[in-house]
């Protein structure tokens, strides 16, 4: 029996985040705004705080600098009951850390500081160790220069041969991005980028990009993946499988802060799946962690735990 449910790999970050900011003073001016947070994130940060919080067993695999960040990261997963046994530390590189200054619409323009996650890098001979889960998460490609040399790819191969379930995610895809995922998408089983990003990586290949959510998928499909899911903001999420497609609605909430709200879909979502939940189910189990966490500040804010998130499926508002 694996010792983890899920184990979670990749960018891992310190935001600092202020709500309302409408404009930065000018000069050494002040301005006073309503709150202040700070919170580890990150696109394998965001989903396993979250999977935590359903209540499945989690570790994590990041690379944080040997400074008051990374020991802040350290402490809060250590408080959350995640394992961090397999934590890096750099020796040579800060933390890697985003300033967040949030518009009182929730939108989150970022001032991002590469670090330490760029140094993050799983050896072959730790691949077992990292493996010994039912579920896999690869969160950061693009944002992790040492993973990004093809071995992201040799882990998830790894991982498939050793039966395990992988989920795969990415962040601030650029022009090259594509020719990264041409490796590793044969061993993912469920592809989660958002809609704008998996729309931006398509329109840098080759031909016509896809003009509909279907095709646009069936065009990761057709490099390797076994399934997609694009979380989609207000409409929620599309899902398409070899035998299905459907799309999940997102439910009606006050945004405060949408920081990490991609993130901890994939939380919710594996947390989901590893309880045991039918895939529509599960999506909508990651939509309402979503949800929740666009409600307050921060990358797992406005999460409880599984009762109470279950609770907001119930008797929230489905908007669709």
């Amino acid at each position: 029996m694996p010792e983890f449910d899920a184990v979670f790999v990749g960018l891992t970050i310190l935001d600092i985040a202020g709500r309302p900011v409408e404009s930065i003073p000018e000069g050494g001016g002040v301005d006073f705004i309503e709150e202040i947070r700070m919170n580890p994130a990150g696109t394998a940060s965001g989903a396993v705080m979250n999977a935590s919080k359903m209540g499945i067993k989690c570790a994590t695999v990041a690379c944080v600098g040997n400074d008051e960040k990374g020991d802040f990261i350290v402490d809060t997963y250590n408080r959350m009951g995640i394992d961090c046994s397999m934590v890096q530390r750099s020796g040579t590189m800060a933390t890697s850390a985003t300033m967040l200054p949030i518009r009182p619409n929730g939108e989150r323009p970022a001032l991002h500081a590469r670090g330490a996650s760029d140094d993050l890098f799983v050896a072959d001979d730790e691949f077992d160790a990292v493996c010994n889960a039912r579920f896999l998460h690869h969160g950061g490609t693009g944002l992790l220069d040492a993973m990004d040399k093809r071995q992201s790819a040799r882990l998830l191969a790894h991982a498939k041969q050793k039966g395990l379930t992988t989920t795969f995610d990415l962040i601030a895809p650029n022009e090259n991005t594509l020719k990264l995922l041409q490796d590793s998408l044969p061993n993912v089983d469920y592809f989660m980028p958002s809609m704008e990003e998996a729309e931006y990586l398509a329109s840098t290949g080759d031909g016509k990009p896809p003009s509909t959510p279907s095709d646009l998928a069936s065009f990761f499909m057709d490099m390797g993946a076994g399934a997609c899911i694009f979380k989609w903001g207000e409409k929620g999420s599309f899902i398409k499988t070899a035998d299905t497609e459907f799309r999940v609605p997102a439910f009606e909430i006050s945004v405060s802060d949408t920081t990490g709200c991609g993130d901890s879909y994939c939380g919710g979502f594996i947390a989901g799946l590893a309880m045991g939940y039918e895939l529509d189910e599960a999506c909508k189990l990651g939509t309402a962690t979503s949800g929740l966490v666009a409600t307050a500040l921060g990358s797992d804010a406005g999460v409880v735990d599984l009762e109470t998130t279950r609770q907001f499926i119930n008797n929230a508002t489905i908007l669709d």
